[in-house]
């Protein structure tokens, strides 16, 4: 007599692809769900939604519009998103005005991934031109490779119709000129203590760099991202950080959600940051609490970088900051950073109700 055969449970992957994006959180486990009310996630209003750092605002609110209104791709939507930013010479830390590298060069990086396709393109150390996140779209539609860099980059930047502009802004110049009359013989190994005063802004800050990240979710739960930089100011030229490298600077899987990534790019790299953020969320974390996750793996390589490079280690916890932003695919979003003051870190996010910034988790709360 034959054993009768015991039906097929699904999967979660056979199970994403059956319910909708609004459904997701029916899978899951009944301690995540509990969880999540008790931690009052972050939730989308309506079935579209961006997410980005907080230089974002303009960016979340135009990828909004965009996925809505001209039912563009969310990958897309994101990389307009971002644009904004990159034309803006008051942003230092993207794109026109971006803050240079040792020798006075602004070099961009960029990276952009589709969900659908589960493709993505991106270009590094790239010079001379605006939009180095539009190029990286271009990379991921027009050849079959992921990533270009250096004069490779431009040079197919140029032969898709792109312009030069000239990137260093009379402002950044003197921030730049300002540092090299300042800078020290160690200034290769991460400068805790490096200030510059030649700017009001960056008065008093330590070196500074910065980045956009831009995460969207589209009505019909397909999902975009995009990041984009000039990246650690007064670099070695030739360095890239997180941003134009697919799993660490930004990542996303069209089943679960999508994330990415600001703040020390190296720290971003060493823990594949974002891919490990999307891993959580498949695992039933919110978007919040998969952020915390990473965040905490990241803490616990620096304690043990701190060996080599002390200064990576300050009074018990990692002495650099690191952000993650992301959204899964049933409208949940959320972010956290690494240090700050409570209530003071935010990130901005926009969805059918308009655009607001909205206040980041922080693992290692200071002051």
């Amino acid at each position: 007599m034959s054993k009768p055969s015991s039906p097929k449970m699904p999967t979660r992957r056979r199970l994403l692809k059956t319910v909708g994006a609004g459904a997701l959180a029916s899978f899951l486990p009944a301690s995540v769900i509990a969880t999540e009310k008790k931690d009052s996630p972050h939730r989308a209003s309506g079935k579209t939604v961006a997410i980005s750092s907080g230089n974002g605002m303009g960016a979340t609110a135009l990828a909004v519009k965009l996925m809505l209104e001209q039912k563009l791709r969310p990958v897309s939507a994101a990389v307009q998103g971002v644009g904004l930013v990159e034309k803006d010479p008051n942003d230092l830390s993207v794109g026109l005005g971006g803050l240079p590298d040792e020798n006075g060069r602004v070099t961009l990086d960029s990276a952009c991934m589709d969900g659908p396709t589960h493709n993505a393109g991106s270009v590094g150390c790239i010079q001379d031109i605006l939009h180095p996140a539009q190029v990286a779209e271009r990379v991921m539609d027009c050849t079959d490779h992921i990533n270009l860099v250096g004069p490779g980059a431009k040079n197919f930047a140029l032969e898709q119709g792109f312009k030069e502009t000239e990137l260093l802004t009379e402002r950044t110049r003197k921030i730049w000129q300002k540092w090299l009359a300042n800078r020290t013989e160690d200034d290769r190994l991460w400068p805790l203590g490096d200030v510059n005063p030649a700017d009001p802004i960056l008065q008093g800050e330590a070196r500074p760099w910065g980045t956009i990240h831009c995460s969207a979710l589209a009505p019909d739960g397909s999902l975009g991202c995009c990041t984009t930089t000039s990246g650690l100011a007064f670099k070695i030229p030739g360095r890239i950080g997180d941003s134009p490298l697919i799993g660490c600077g930004l990542y996303c899987d069209n089943e679960i959600g999508s994330a990415g990534a600001t703040g020390r790019g190296e720290a971003a790299i060493l823990s594949g940051g974002s891919w490990l953020v999307v891993e959580r969320m498949r695992a039933g974390d919110t978007p919040t609490q998969a952020c915390l996750y990473a965040l905490r793996r990241v803490t616990e390589q620096a304690e043990r970088g701190a060996r080599w490079q002390p200064a990576l280690w300050k009074d018990g916890r990692p002495g650099f900051g690191l952000t993650f932003y992301a959204v899964r695919k049933d409208g949940l979003y959320g972010s956290a950073t690494m240090l700050g003051k409570p209530g003071t870190q935010h990130f901005a996010v926009a969805d059918e109700q308009g655009s607001r910034k909205e206040t980041c988790s922080i693992l290692h709360p200071t002051g």
